[in-house]
């Protein structure tokens, strides 16, 4: 709309920007001379040719000895562009917010504008007072105003819904009755509504219709609430959609979080938690990209790390044929060992904790024929599992009921079990790389020698193609809402696929992956991360919308095997390494930035 609005009616001309310029009228900087200044601040229509009050009381006018050159160039700079009148209305309306509405009046007539069209003025007073059948006869005036001349029957409808409902709650069944007869019913909209709402008339009291009407009952709450829904209906123009101004910097604010490459905490939705006048950041120094902790207790390469479900505690697998599980000090994010599980005589290469984190399994390499399942709680083994000497049992994953489990290798057998070992069911001639169970608990994913991943389906014994690469997929991990899988693909690297729409997402660059089996994961909050090891010694991550790596994290001394982000610590990431350690990542220490830069353990920017 062109800030004069010439050539659009008398309607539009009257919602533009009414200055000086364009109607000769000008307006008291007093606040109490403006001839038509409302109450409430919504409307200023000024009738007086005084001059424009400037801040010290004087005026500048015609009158003021200022020539007529001079009035033209003072109008030309009065004129406002639509995006000036937006702001103005935007901050109009959240000044009335604030209860600020003489400062409103005074805003709207020295800018010229108008904060909302006078109908809608005044249908909205006629609501908030609970005037009713004014409230409807208003809408016979914004007729006219409106984009779709059909919403003026669902306006109604929540009028009249509003009426009724006032009605019953004050104990005027007849009033109300009549209502749903004599007004609601005739519209013919939403007739499955209305029987609901007949329903109401059986409430034996106010506390029961609120209760069951999910409704706050008579008063300022529910009108404003319904005042917003009402002018959905309504063009911006003639009526500001509620609290605008605080939408669109709420929106910033989110906005700025999901472009900060290094934001990992909770989003907060209340402007109150943050500072409109800096825009937001985050420093590197807040990521988990610092050592802060290196465990040496295994004595041979660690092949597999991965955190509890509530983040509690961290276990590890190696090739020196134990499993340690390491206890996570909630306040000082410091692990110490628990307990060590000894016997594994083939090395542990994957490691599965159960939902509920009572019980763990241990696979093992190619030629492991068996796995353990551990009660991580008391420390006694409570199965060791093995069908055939010819059975390679690399891999498994739980059901979500935490009762099942599926297990398989890469010699052709794919099996599910209950917690005893008892096998349940089985699938022939899958040769398994990399298993995981979905949400749905029956569906489970499986990377073969394929280079695909299927999904099979145990109780009506179907399975589909879900993925297909070009080389072949190591190993892969699914996000918590099982819509994304990451693989770590063969001389590939990390790929991002959508399991929904089966199209590959993003490929991850920078690390280094040939045909050892590396483990990514998922990670910070609401896992907009992603970690990866990788076989040059350095741990990878990167943001999920970003192909190139935000931080490549140094200290390991051989092939990172394996990468764990703690998923109720979302600065807290671990990594297993053939180095015989495990590092624990976390934000820097409290050092100054010159040290916290100097750190051995270097966190590298990339996002330049």
């Amino acid at each position: 709309m062109q800030s004069n609005g010439a050539g659009q009616g008398q309607e539009s001309t009257e919602l533009s920007c009414l200055n000086s310029a364009q109607n000769g009228e000008s307006s008291s900087a007093g606040g109490g001379g403006g001839g038509g200044a409302h109450s409430n601040g919504l409307l200023c229509n000024t009738d007086n040719s005084n001059g424009v009050g400037t801040s010290n009381g004087s005026s500048v006018g015609p009158c003021s000895g200022t020539s007529s050159s001079e009035v033209g160039s003072l109008k030309k700079k009065k004129r406002l562009s639509q995006a000036e009148e937006d702001v103005i209305r935007l901050i109009g309306q959240h000044l009335h917010g604030l209860g600020l509405n003489q400062t409103v009046d005074l805003l709207m007539q020295e800018s010229g504008c108008r904060l909302e069209h006078p109908s809608a003025s005044k249908f909205r007073n006629h609501v908030m007072e609970g005037e009713w059948d004014k409230a409807e006869n208003d809408l016979n005036e914004l007729r006219a105003l409106m984009h779709s001349p059909n919403a003026i029957v669902r306006m109604k409808f929540l009028l009249l819904q509003q009426k009724y409902l006032e009605y019953l709650e004050d104990g005027k069944v007849l009033e109300a009755l009549q209502v749903l007869r004599g007004e609601l019913t005739p519209l013919k909209y939403n007739t499955d509504r209305i029987h609901v709402l007949s329903g109401y008339l059986m409430c034996s009291h106010a506390e029961d219709l609120r209760a069951k009407a999910e409704w706050e009952g008579k008063g300022t709450a529910s009108r404003s609430r319904l005042l917003d829904k009402l002018q959905t209906y309504l063009p911006p123009s003639v009526m500001l959609p509620p609290r605008r101004l605080h939408t669109l910097l709420r929106q910033a604010v989110e906005l700025q979080r999901d472009r900060c490459l290094y934001h990992n905490t909770k989003l907060d939705n209340n402007l109150d938690s943050v500072s409109l006048l800096l825009d937001h950041v985050c420093s590197r120094k807040q990521f988990p990209c610092y050592t802060q902790q290196i465990l040496t207790e295994h004595c041979n390469e660690v092949w597999f790390c991965k955190f509890s479900n509530d983040g509690t505690k961290l276990a590890t697998g190696s090739k020196d044929t134990t499993v340690i599980i390491w206890q996570v000090d909630p306040e000082s994010h410091q692990l110490k060992l628990l307990r060590t599980l000894e016997g594994h005589a083939y090395g542990v290469s994957y490691l599965a904790w159960s939902p509920d984190d009572t019980y763990l399994i241990a696979c093992g390499p190619d030629d492991c024929n068996e796995l353990w399942l551990w009660n991580v709680q008391t420390g006694e083994l409570r199965t060791k599992m093995s069908q055939s000497h010819e059975d390679s049992l690399t891999s498994v994953a739980w059901n979500p009921d935490g009762k099942r489990f599926v297990t398989g290798g890469q010699r052709g057998q794919f099996y599910q079990c209950d917690l005893d070992g008892n096998l349940l069911d089985s699938w022939e001639g899958v040769r398994v790389q990399c298993l995981w169970c979905l949400s749905d608990g029956r569906t489970v994913l499986a990377s073969d020698t394929h280079q695909r991943i299927r999904g099979y389906n145990f109780e009506d014994l179907t399975d589909r193609n879900i993925v297909q690469e070009d080389h072949p997929i190591m190993s892969f991990t699914v996000s918590k809402n099982g819509r994304l899988a990451l693989l770590n693909v063969a001389t590939q690297g990390v790929h991002l696929w959508d399991l929904q729409d089966r199209v590959l997402v993003r490929k991850y660059q920078g690390v280094t992956q040939g045909f050892y089996t590396i483990h990514s994961c998922f990670g910070g909050h609401n896992e907009d991360f992603i970690a990866s090891g990788s076989e040059d010694h350095k741990v990878y991550i990167w943001h999920r919308r970003g192909e190139l790596p935000i931080a490549e994290l140094t200290g390991h001394t051989r092939t990172v095997n394996c990468v764990s982000w703690n998923p109720a610590i979302p600065g807290l990431m671990a990594s297993a390494s053939d180095d015989g350690t495990v590092r624990i990542w976390g934000p820097a220490p409290f050092l100054d930035s010159q040290d916290a830069d100097g750190l051995n353990e270097n966190c590298s920017n990339m996002d330049s």
